[in-house]
Formats: C-alpha cells, sequence, structure tokens
C-alpha cells in the first residue's frame, strides 16, 4: 500500500470519499444533533441506477449517528454499533441527500441513538435507532 492511500485511509478521507463524500454540516451541542451530508451516486443504485442499494442508507445513516457520539465527546470517544434497526418510507435516488444523528442517551459504556435519511427531493427516506458500544479514540 502507498503511503498517500494509507494517509487517507487513517484520516477517514477514503472512507468519507467512498460514502459519497459524506461530510458533517453542523452539530447542535444543546440538542445532541448532528447534521451531513452526501452524495448518492447512481453506481450506489439497483433498478437500472434508480434506487439505492439498503446497505448504503444503512452506512449513511450508521455514520451520522457515530459522528454525533464523536461530537458529543468533542472526539473523545467512538461508538461500535452492536445493533442497528433501519426502517426505509421512500426510494432514495441519485442526488444529493442529507442526515442528521442524534445521541439519545451516553452511558459510561452505552450509547443509544437515532438517525434520520432524508432522499435527494427531501422526504424523509429512512430512519435508524442504534446501540453501541463506546470506545475511546
Amino acid at each position: 500500500m502507498n503511503d498517500e492511500l494509507e494517509a487517507r485511509i487513517r484520516s477517514g478521507q477514503a472512507l468519507s470519499e467512498s460514502m459519497g463524500n459524506f461530510h458533517v454540516t453542523g452539530w447542535d451541542a444543546a440538542h445532541k444533533t448532528l447534521k451531513a451530508a452526501f452524495t448518492v451516486r447512481r453506481e450506489y443504485c439497483h433498478t437500472n441506477g434508480t434506487i439505492a442499494q439498503g446497505g448504503f442508507i444503512t452506512a449513511w445513516l450508521d455514520a451520522a449517528m457515530a459522528h454525533a457520539v464523536m461530537h458529543d465527546t468533542e472526539q473523545a470517544q467512538t461508538v461500535f454499533s452492536l445493533e442497528i434497526k433501519v426502517s426505509f418510507y421512500e426510494k432514495v435516488g441519485p442526488g444529493e441527500g442529507r442526515v442528521e444523528g442524534r445521541v439519545i442517551r451516553r452511558g459510561k459504556r452505552v450509547a443509544f441513538l437515532e438517525a434520520a435519511l432524508y432522499n435527494p427531493d427531501g422526504k424523509l427516506a429512512a430512519e435508524a435507532t442504534s446501540t453501541g458500544i463506546l470506545a475511546s479514540l
């Protein structure tokens, strides 16, 4: 592996790029809510490139919840998912999407989280809840 790729992997840049340039757009500390955006690329979609595969949707929801924990702990902790439940409501097609992740409750070792994903049309397309174990960064 070359040094540049290794640096991109270690920094999280490679993962962000592979998730449609997933990036944080805001943090509301009072409500423990994080906002992020990403691009739904056609190559993430089935049905002739029109509907995002559910695993990508789950990944965007999961990433928003993890980043909410990192922001809530001022980058001291992350979270490893123990379980995630996702409900799909609307199709998510190519374009710009957004997601909101929220820390519902954070204890010493366990966090309870939720997230909502909006499709490029701005409609609520999926929601998730998750339980995770906290880990130091």
